[in-house]
């Protein structure tokens, strides 16, 4: 069963610590500011850490937003075997289903600012649906093997 958590963070070295713990070998991050994003990167950016963001890989997806205590973290897991921190369950039973994603291309104008990514990212979305009302409550970025 699939597993849909959160957790509060007191600091950005405990928000990089966290990511370290569920990075894998093809993960990817997307980090928001007020005046820019950083495009889909395989690495953490300088400027880490970001207000808002999110790290992705085939299994899992991990967003944080900034708040007055540090940082609000949610998990979104395809796989309940691969949580191993103190995340708060969201009580619910989750099913996911894969569906393909589509990037723009490099030439359009949906942002303004610019917007990158690997040109051989194989780019999936996982929506996390409630078992009992079928609702999709989330929709994850994933990696497609």
């Amino acid at each position: 069963m699939s597993f849909v958590g959160y957790k509060q963070v007191s600091s950005s070295d405990e928000l990089r610590k966290l990511l370290q713990d569920y990075y894998q070998q093809t993960t990817y991050y997307f980090l928001r500011w007020t005046h820019k994003v950083s495009g889909i990167v395989a690495d953490l950016p300088p400027e880490f850490p970001s207000p808002e963001g999110q790290m992705f890989n085939k299994e899992l997806e991990i967003r944080w937003k900034q708040n007055h205590n540090g940082y609000q973290v949610l998990l979104l897991s395809q796989n309940q075997l691969t949580i191993t921190s103190d995340f708060i369950s969201i009580g619910k039973t989750w099913k996911t289903c894969d569906r393909p994603a589509y990037l723009y291309d490099f030439d359009k104008t949906q942002f303004p600012k610019g917007f990158s990514y690997p040109h051989k990212l194989n780019l999936g979305q996982r929506y996390f649906q409630d078992a009992d009302t079928s609702t999709i409550h989330f929709v994850a970025l994933t990696v497609k093997s």
